[in-house]
């Protein structure tokens, strides 16, 4: 470091600015029931309290925030071993009414029993059914009860994340994380249809997703099934 830099560093003071809270929220989604899915956390204090929220927490001076959200995804969504991208960063002045924060999403895709244990061991969470328009209008949340109030501008959060997904899945092989290691080509349409929203023509479909390299035969058949078993998969990655 030149010596002028040491300088100017010794006397710089951080307080002539500003400077925003950050915030890391998660999108853990599903599919559940046919549909999107997502953890959804109530809140137990205010602002907001009683209604629900993705899981997130405040980045803390000394972490990253990769770090922040493993943290949140342990303490807040009582689950590990996650992998999670960044979604997209929020930042309306008025988001949340305690002060100018500013949150980075982080998105997941698990299978649905991965959040069965999370769910025991947290009674304020949920694995809410979400909806999205198709255009830029805000996701809603439903869960056995009925609809979900959702806190902040956690409905926007949903909503891009559901769009994300529909946008990336016909070039990309993301919907292979929503399902197990061995899976039947009925359960891949299955993820296809509740995260597009639209009944695909079943030969057109398979034909096409044999045909992008992406399925590898395992001769095996699953079991349990009334009817002739079906082949299982499973998803070979790209060399």
């Amino acid at each position: 470091m030149r010596d002028d830099e040491v300088e100017f560093l010794a006397g710089y003071d951080p307080r002539h600015y500003e400077r925003p809270a950050v915030t890391v929220d998660l999108v853990l989604m599903t599919i559940a029931d046919g549909a999107p899915a997502a953890l959804l956390i109530r809140r137990d204090e205010h602002p907001d309290l009683g209604l629900w929220a993705l899981p997130g927490g405040f980045v803390r001076i000394d972490e990253s925030l990769d770090d922040a959200a493993r943290r949140v995804l342990s303490e807040k969504a009582r689950m590990d071993g996650a992998y999670m991208e960044q979604l997209y960063s929020f930042g309306a002045v008025g988001r949340d009414p305690r002060m100018r924060i500013i949150t980075v999403a982080y998105f997941a895709l698990l299978p649905a029993e991965r959040f069965a244990a999370a769910l025991r061991a947290g009674p304020g969470l949920t694995l809410a059914r979400i909806a999205a328009p198709g255009a830029d209008g805000p996701a809603t949340a439903t869960d056995a009860d009925g609809p979900l109030a959702l806190a902040f501008d956690h409905a926007e959060i949903l909503s891009l994340a559901v769009r994300r997904l529909r946008g990336k899945l016909d070039y990309s092989p993301v919907g292979f994380a929503l399902l197990p290691d061995l899976f039947t080509l009925r359960q891949l349409q299955d993820v296809h249809e509740a995260i597009s929203g639209m009944s695909l023509n079943k030969p057109a479909f398979r034909r096409r997703m044999l045909d992008k390299g992406w399925l590898e035969p395992t001769g095996e058949r699953e079991t349990g099934a009334s009817f002739r078993p079906a082949e299982l998969y499973r998803f070979k990655p790209a060399i």
